[in-house]
C-alpha cells in the first residue's frame, strides 16, 4: 500500500513516491562519501533499525522514524532528507496535536487494520521528548554514515519535559526509561517465553504498581474490598501500610483499566457490586488466593533481568539499573514523574503516605479533589503501542 495524501499505512508497508523517497533529497550528502548502500530514505533508515538487535529496541525506534517519514511525506510533501530545522519545530508542534485526527489518530488496532494509526493520541512532553531525542540520534547516525549532511532536531528542547540531571533520583526510571520496559512487558509471551496468565500478572503490576505508588508489602495485601467509590466517580484505595497506618490512594485511569483487565483475565466481574471483599488484587496463578511479597519481589526480579539481557548492548546504561532495580522502584518511580508532571510535594506526600492525613481539616474535602484530579490526569490509562 503507498503512502497517499489520504492515507497512513505501517512501515512495514509504505511504498514512498519516488518524488519524496529521498533520493534526491537537499541534504543528502555526495553518494560516493557514503558509507551505506541505501539510495533512499526507508532504506537508509532500515539500515538504522538493523543496527539495533534487541527487538523491543527496535519497535520503539520504528515507532517514531514510523510517524516523522509518513508525516514528512502526507504533511509537509517532502522527503524525510529534505526536512528544515523549522520542519522539525513544526513537527514537536505536531506531536503535541496529531492532526488533522481522521488520518493520524485513532483507538489501538492491529498494524495490520485498516483502522490502524500511527497514534492514540496526543502525546505527553515526556513522550515528545523521547521521540526527538529518537529522531535526533537517527539523524545523527545517518550524518556519521554521510547519507545526509545536517541533524533537523539538534537542541530542540520540549518546553514541560525534564531537563538533564533534573529530578536525578538514583532508584527511579526516567519516562523514557520505562516506556521502554513497559514495552518490553507486552513482548513477554513471544520474546522471552513466559505464561500468558504469568505475563499478564506481571503488567498488571507495573501499571498498578506505577499508576498508584504502593509499596511491595501494600501491593499483595490490597483486596477489591479496599476499593470505594467516591461522591464524583472517582476510586480510592483503603489500605494498611507501613507501621500499620491506616491510609488511602487514588487509583488514576492507569491502574483502573490495568485492575479491570486483569480481573477479566482472571475471570472474575469488573462490576464493584460484585466483587467479593476478600479477593486479593494480585492474584496466584495455580491457587485460591495471593501471593507474598517475596514471591512479588523474585517475579519482578526475574522480569526486569529478563528485561536488561534484552537490552544490554543498545542501552547499557539502563540494563545496569533493571539489574539493581527492586519493586520499591516503581514507587520512587511513581513519585518522581508525579511532581515531574505538575503534581504539587503535598499531593505526592499524601498519596504516598509519608505523613498523617488531618481528617478533620475544614480544607480536606478540597485537598482530596485536588490530589484525586492531579494523580488521575498523570496517570492516565496507557496507550496501546
Amino acid at each position: 500500500m503507498a503512502a497517499t495524501p489520504e492515507s497512513v499505512t505501517p512501515w512495514e508497508n509504505i511504498r514512498v513516491p519516488h518524488d519524496v523517497d529521498g533520493s534526491h533529497g537537499i541534504f543528502r550528502a555526495p553518494k560516493s562519501m557514503c558509507a551505506l548502500e541505501a539510495n533512499n530514505d526507508y532504506q537508509a533508515i532500515n539500515a538504522w533499525l538493523d543496527r539495533h538487535e534487541a527487538t523491543e529496541t527496535q519497535r520503539a525506534y520504528r515507532r517514531e522514524a514510523e510517524r516523522l517519514l509518513l508525516w514528512a511525506i502526507l504533511e509537509r510533501g517532502r522527503a524525510l532528507s529534505s526536512l528544515t530545522s523549522e520542519d522539525a519545530t513544526t513537527y514537536r508542534t505536531f506531536l503535541r496535536h496529531p492532526t488533522p485526527r481522521a488520518r493520524w489518530v485513532a483507538p489501538a488496532r492491529p498494524r495490520s487494520s485498516s483502522e490502524w494509526r500511527p497514534f492514540t493520541g496526543a502525546l505527553s512532553p515526556d513522550s515528545i521528548a523521547y521521540a526527538l531525542s529518537v529522531l535526533g540520534a537517527m539523524f545523527r547516525w545517518l550524518i556519521e554514515q554521510r547519507y545526509v549532511l545536517a541533524n533537523p532536531f539538534a537542541g530542540l528542547k520540549v518546553r514541560g519535559a525534564p531537563h538533564n540531571g533534573e529530578l536525578n533520583i538514583a532508584r527511579a526510571f526516567t519516562a523514557g526509561e520505562w516506556e521502554l520496559v513497559r514495552t518490553i512487558a507486552d513482548g513477554l509471551e513471544w520474546s522471552h517465553d513466559w505464561t500468558t496468565p504469568a505475563a499478564q500478572r506481571l503488567r498488571f503490576v507495573l501499571d498498578f504498581g506505577y499508576g498508584t505508588g504502593l509499596r511491595a508489602a501494600e501491593l499483595v495485601g490490597v483486596t477489591l474490598g479496599g476499593i470505594e467509590i467516591g461522591a464524583r466517580g472517582e476510586r480510592w484505595l483503603h489500605l494498611t501500610g507501613k507501621g500499620a497506618k491506616i491510609g488511602k490512594v487514588v487509583l488514576p485511569p492507569l491502574a483502573r483499566f490495568a485492575l479491570d483487565q486483569y480481573l477479566v483475565q482472571r475471570g472474575l466481574t469488573v462490576n464493584p457490586a460484585r466483587w467479593p471483599p476478600n479477593t486479593p488484587l494480585l492474584g496466584h496463578l495455580d491457587a485460591p488466593g495471593g501471593i507474598t511479597t517475596p514471591r512479588l519481589r523474585e517475579i519482578l526480579r526475574r522480569f526486569f533481568h529478563a528485561a536488561a539481557d534484552s537490552i544490554e548492548v543498545d542501552h547499557p546504561a539502563l540494563a545496569g539499573k533493571l539489574r539493581r532495580a527492586t519493586p520499591h522502584w516503581m514507587r520512587h518511580t511513581h513519585a518522581t514523574h508525579a511532581l515531574a508532571n505538575g503534581a504539587t510535594l503535598t499531593t505526592v506526600r499524601d498519596n504516598l503516605r509519608h505523613a498523617s492525613i488531618t481528617t478533620t481539616s475544614v480544607y480536606l474535602d478540597d485537598d482530596e479533589v485536588q490530589r484525586m484530579r492531579q494523580i488521575e490526569g498523570i496517570f492516565a490509562r496507557r496507550r496501546a503501542r
